[in-house]
């Protein structure tokens, strides 16, 4: 599908397209955020522990998952369709970066139930959520 064949996209669709590019580019400050060693010695200890004992692969898995979830974000508001696969490696990052997290902070003493979803769910959910609509938006011909 071309521009020229493209439908006009419904409201809802530029409200989620800013949401996926603002959700991931807050994921993308925190990301660098937590590069930079001054900056996490503000975290709690549980937060550091996560931080600092984090894999590369985990990190590589986030930087992913943030970045590209940008970028799959700043692809819809252009309404390419060359953001769902950027959507879908989004995904695969956040999934490696949760395989590390869930080892290290499984314990709802130290983040309360709040505190793990919002550190593990939360971010999949979306993640599915914007595969998911960029899939409806093609169908729908908002994207091509």
């Amino acid at each position: 599908m071309n521009a020229q064949t493209r439908t006009a996209a419904h409201w809802s669709f530029w409200v989620i397209a800013v949401f996926a590019l603002v959700w991931n580019g807050l994921g993308s400050v925190n990301f660098v955020m937590q590069m930079n060693p001054d900056m996490v010695e503000a975290y709690r200890e549980s937060e550091r522990a996560i931080i600092n004992g984090r894999p590369f692969w985990a990190t590589a898995g986030f930087a992913v998952g943030v970045i590209g979830g940008a970028i799959g974000g700043f692809l819809l508001l252009l309404r390419r369709a060359l953001a769902l696969p950027v959507f879908i490696a989004s995904l695969i990052g956040v999934l490696i970066t949760m395989i590390h997290t869930i080892q290290v902070a499984a314990s709802p003493a130290e983040f309360g139930f709040v505190g793990l979803f919002v550190m593990i769910a939360l971010p999949t959910l979306v993640a599915v959520f914007l595969i998911w609509y960029a899939r409806y938006a093609s169908r729908k011909g908002w994207i091509g």
